[in-house]
């Protein structure tokens, strides 16, 4: 998309194929651009780590080099206030749904182990989620995430 596009979901172009499941990841709004690069590459790769066949077959290019495979659907990234992003997070944990969190304590640390220390020393209603990534039915995570808008 171009910067200056205003595109909604229904505007959209149709995908030839269609999904069972629905990847979303969902930004808080007060984000600087690069914490919403940060955050999505972050929980994008606890997505594409989720379940064995998300990924598809590496690319190649016609002279033979060879690059990673990427995620096998599309992935919505949405915004919302921190009242919504926590709500997403019960919800989706109450269906359970998969899901990763991305706090705003994540931010200051400088490798897994204490990311997850980080996120284990706050009981999950306090968490101050900067981000969240969730993937299930396309119904379910539809209704979860009801109110957030897509990013622009």
């Amino acid at each position: 998309m171009h910067e200056n596009s205003t595109a909604t979901i229904d505007s959209l172009p149709a995908a030839t194929a269609r999904f069972d499941t629905k990847v979303v990841v969902v930004l808080n709004d007060d984000l600087l651009p690069w914490q919403e690069l940060n955050v999505t590459a972050f929980l994008m790769s606890a997505i594409a780590t989720s379940a064995p066949d998300l990924t598809g077959e590496p690319y190649r290019d016609r002279d033979g080099n060879q690059y990673l495979a990427m995620l096998r659907q599309p992935v919505l990234v949405m915004s919302a206030g921190s009242d919504l992003l926590a709500a997403v997070r019960q919800k989706a944990l109450g269906r359970g749904i998969p899901t990763a969190v991305y706090t705003r304590e994540l931010f200051s640390t400088s490798h897994d182990e204490a990311n997850r220390a980080a996120v284990a020393d706050v009981p999950a209603d306090s968490l101050n989620l900067v981000g969240i990534a969730l993937r299930g039915p396309r119904n379910v995570v539809d209704r979860i995430v009801k109110g957030a808008r897509m990013h622009e």
